[in-house]
């Protein structure tokens, strides 16, 4: 069990991040006596008819708001706290007030931004040991028709969502030439009225997907454009759920994915039990089937990961340090291009870059890393291993010696 779940914690509140759940999931988490702060956007119309919690009167306002209305109505004694805004939006310092962060996210841009948020709190100790009062705990769910999962990551034990980020299949794309030319199917049709013939006809204005006269003009298009070539099957639902990738939502699945994740965060806020090791998956197509997978930690993953200790004096310059990559046991990094925090402190091509970066090269590494005692760098280079070289990117925690407020400890946040 890792240590961050085996004992009770003195907890304030959880953080729900949930878009298209928030009406299903908040009931549940609320069951099990947690005080929680809820981030969500706007309740649209389809979500009134899916979800338990809205109304038609509701459409247009933040679903947290409408959400966290509607349960404190129903039952006494229950704080939420309703966020109406992106999550990116918040600042670093208001999820480091939270001991659990629960996700109900539609989107894998934004599960990476909160994965990545959860693991910059994270230290590792010089043994490349996770200190356990850094861990972030995360509760995350997510469901497709009447499939759906739920996991337990705690960063620096268990896998990250980037350690992970393999499960999810790319996204289907069609050729234009194959939409211009041969369609095949409906998909193809609409894809047509919406990427080429929209274009043509409205050259200059914008399409919104939101706009119902827009959404119409599509079908239509589609419509005529499947009669032409034979093909059956263009339906209006089925031009929405192709323009705005529309995920089915079903109530049942949703009930299920929640009551996991409830359960998974009860046990991590009161340790009375062992968490989930650590990937639920859940499949009601025909029946009913459940498979929990045990995924392992990648120890090299650039977010999560301990990367490489390398200790400085703060008088080291940017070149000597492209030196030392050359030599460390660990790295035998070539050619090494820095960055720090998305900044460009050395480029070694294109030769532009380069030009524009190579006064850093007589710069002590302290000063452009704005003096501070320590923090995270990203090495890209070719990589000498067992004799062989290949291309790589590494994760360097940076600590410099001799500054006050430098403990047995540097961060394992990525940049």
């Amino acid at each position: 069990m890792p240590p961050s779940c085996r004992q009770p914690r003195n907890h304030k509140p959880s953080s729900l991040q949930s878009k298209a759940a928030v009406q299903e999931w908040l009931p549940v988490w609320i069951s099990i006596g947690l005080n929680l702060d809820c981030l969500s956007l706007v309740l649209k119309r389809n979500s009134v008819i899916m979800g338990p919690m809205g109304r038609l009167e509701d459409v247009g306002k933040p679903k947290a708001e409408v959400a966290a209305k509607r349960v404190m109505e129903r039952v006494s004694g229950v704080n939420i706290v309703p966020h109406f805004c992106r999550i990116e939006d918040k600042d670093i310092e208001f999820y480091s007030d939270f001991n659990i962060i629960a996700l109900g996210l539609d989107s894998i841009e934004a599960r990476s931004y909160i994965n990545a948020v959860a693991c910059s709190f994270l230290e590792y100790d010089f043994d490349d040991n996770p200190r356990e009062e850094t861990m972030k705990p995360m509760v995350d769910g997510g469901t497709e028709g009447f499939k759906g999962h739920a996991r337990v990551i705690v960063p620096g034990v268990t896998p990250c969502f980037e350690c992970t980020i393999w499960l999810f299949p790319p996204q289907v794309k069609f050729p234009l030439c194959t939409l211009a030319e041969t369609p095949r199917n409906a998909a193809h049709c609409i894809e047509y009225a919406h990427l080429i013939k929209w274009d043509e006809v409205h050259r200059g204005k914008a399409f919104d997907p939101d706009n119902g006269d827009h959404m119409k003009w599509v079908y239509d298009e589609a419509v005529k454009r499947a009669e032409l070539f034979g093909i059956p099957g263009v339906t209006y639902s089925l031009t929405q759920g192709v323009v705005k990738n529309i995920i089915p939502a079903i109530a049942s699945t949703n009930a299920i994915v929640s009551a996991a994740c409830a359960l998974e965060t009860l046990k991590i806020a009161s340790g009375c039990s062992k968490t989930l090791s650590n990937y639920l998956t859940y499949n009601g197509v025909e029946g009913l089937h459940s498979k929990v997978t045990q995924f392992v930690k990648d120890k090299d993953c650039l977010v999560c990961g301990p990367g490489v200790l390398i200790e400085l004096d703060t008088t080291v310059t940017l070149q000597k340090f492209i030196n030392m990559l050359e030599e460390h046991p660990k790295l035998l990094i070539s050619k090494a291009s820095i960055t720090y925090h998305g900044k460009n402190l050395y480029m070694q091509a294109p030769p532009v870059l380069e030009e524009m970066t190579r006064s850093n090269l007589n710069l002590p590494l302290y000063d452009l890393m704005d003096k501070i005692p320590k923090d995270i760098l990203h090495a890209t280079g070719t990589i000498n291993k067992d004799n062989k070289k290949s291309s790589g990117l590494k994760k360097l925690r940076v600590v410099f010696k001799g500054i006050d407020g430098v403990t047995d400890m540097d961060l394992a946040g990525g940049a």
